[in-house]
């Protein structure tokens, strides 16, 4: 704890001395972190796979360095537009004057990422932060170390310590890291864990982003192709083996529980021709770690006791768990008491269900905690509108899996239990920087004709804003 107060003292001093960076140094910043991205592709690629075992060079260049390459290049274009003083009416009581709202840094800004998207979770967040005028200082998940050694060499490269540093350790360390009086703490990861975050900041009265998880549900209308929303589903779930916030966690058919069976077998196809020999597939990601493959065995395994239908392809059980290369599993038709169907699952493993009609869906997904990402598959405008106006969640794709994620006009961020604050774009910049109200009065005011003693013009004026 010594050493984290001293350095977010650091960073604090720092801030006190240059307050309000000015636009050249903010896009020089975001420059920096682009710099990172395209002249270290390969040394990035190759951490990620380290940690996970193996990793598509494809997915870690699609998923991560492009987002944050992309992001920090729209930074740059709009950072000067963005940090304008915005002027806003003036009320006739308050006349003469002028007002307006300034968009001012909150100072250093604390970021906890998650192990799932190391590179990509970490600097997008940052480059926010730094294109908001703060200092940060990020605390990444310690499963993934060969990311974050590398990660804390080449920002030490570019950033001077009081204004960009990497912390690293275990969970004490974040229990520390999060309970420090940072000026805003951003933390992507489980609702279970952001729930402990939010406690420890609120002890310091610290605003939080919160950009957690939860089951994101996909629904499938009863009209809508099979096999067009299996490509979609089977991309949006088994992507990163399944290990993103926003897969698709549980797919809803609408109609019978053949219908429900029917989806399921064509993810299960389409899967296969995602990945064929999923076992040897260098496509195919590895899960994380072997208590996070634990757990995933065991919710299947659960469901086959229970004499639920599992659909897998064939493998030798030994051999993927010690490469950790878990099955592509498909579950149909499975109880809402077993564990898959009430916790994320965050895996390659996927729920199909039938619903008998849309409203029906409707009120599966809103007796659930509202989700960070919802998905319709429907050509019905009526049906799609019916969704939208009667469900709460983070973000929604219609007619796709995850592509709201990669729009950075559009707010990313959870509601509820999947999260709070939004980022991505100017989004980002609007939760990272504190709107200042400014009225600049003129010479002469209404309150020379309001100050006391209060008088028969007093009263006047009070009955005109009554009015007005």
């Amino acid at each position: 704890m010594t050493d984290l107060n001293a350095l977010l003292e650091s960073q604090r001093s720092a801030f006190l001395q240059q307050p309000n960076r000015s636009v050249a140094d903010r896009r020089d910043d975001l420059k920096k972190i682009e710099r990172l991205m395209l002249d270290h592709q390969q040394e990035w690629v190759d951490a990620v796979s380290a940690d996970f075992g193996q990793r598509s060079p494809i997915e870690t260049r699609l998923l991560e360095l492009s987002l944050v390459l992309r992001g920090t290049r729209d930074m740059h274009r709009k950072v000067a537009r963005w940090m304008k003083p915005e002027c806003v009416p003036t009320p006739l009581l308050a006349q003469p004057g002028r007002s307006y709202v300034r968009r001012d840094p909150k100072g250093v800004v604390g970021i906890v990422s998650p192990w799932n998207y190391p590179v990509q979770l970490a600097l997008l967040p940052l480059a926010t932060a730094l294109a908001a005028g703060n200092r940060a200082i990020i605390k990444p998940s310690e499963l993934t170390p060969n990311t974050n050694d590398l990660m804390t060499r080449l920002l030490a490269q570019v950033f001077p310590a009081d204004q960009v540093n990497v912390v690293q350790g275990g969970p004490d360390l974040a229990e520390a890291f999060c309970a420090l009086p940072f000026d805003h703490l951003f933390y992507t990861g489980s609702t279970r864990v952001g729930r402990s975050v939010a406690a420890a900041a609120g002890q310091n009265l610290v605003p939080v982003t919160l950009e957690l998880g939860g089951k994101s549900p996909a629904i499938v209308s009863a009209t809508y192709p099979v096999a067009d929303a299996a490509h979609s589903i089977a991309w949006g779930r088994f992507l990163n083996a399944g290990q993103t916030c926003v897969a698709v966690d549980t797919a809803i058919a609408i109609g019978s529980p053949e219908r429900a069976r029917a989806l399921g077998q064509a993810v299960a196809q389409k899967v296969q021709t995602f990945y064929p020999d999923f076992a040897n597939n260098p496509d195919y990601s590895t899960v994380i770690a072997g208590q996070h493959y634990a757990r995933l065995e065991s919710m299947v395994d659960e469901a086959r006791a229970a004499g639920v239908e599992v659909l897998q392809p064939e493998h030798n059980s030994d051999d993927v768990r010690q490469s950790r290369k878990f099955p592509p599993t498909i579950v149909i038709n499975p109880p809402e008491h077993l564990r898959l169907m009430r916790e994320e699952i965050f895996g390659p493993v996927l729920p199909v269900i039938a619903k008998p009609d849309i409203q029906s869906s409707v009120d599966y997904v809103n007796a659930h905690d509202r989700p960070l990402a919802l998905y319709v598959f429907s050509d019905h405008s009526s049906e799609i509108e019916h969704v939208l106006d009667h469900t709460h969640s983070g973000g929604v794709t219609i007619n796709g899996a995850m592509l709201h994620l990669a729009n950075d006009h559009l707010p990313f961020g959870g509601n509820g239990p999947s999260g709070q604050g939004a980022y991505h774009g100017k989004y980002g910049f609007d939760e990272l920087t504190h709107p200042r109200a400014v009225f600049r009065s003129g010479r002469w005011h209404s309150t020379r004709l309001l100050a006391p003693p209060y008088g028969k013009r007093a009263e006047q004026i009070t009955g005109m804003a009554f009015k007005l």
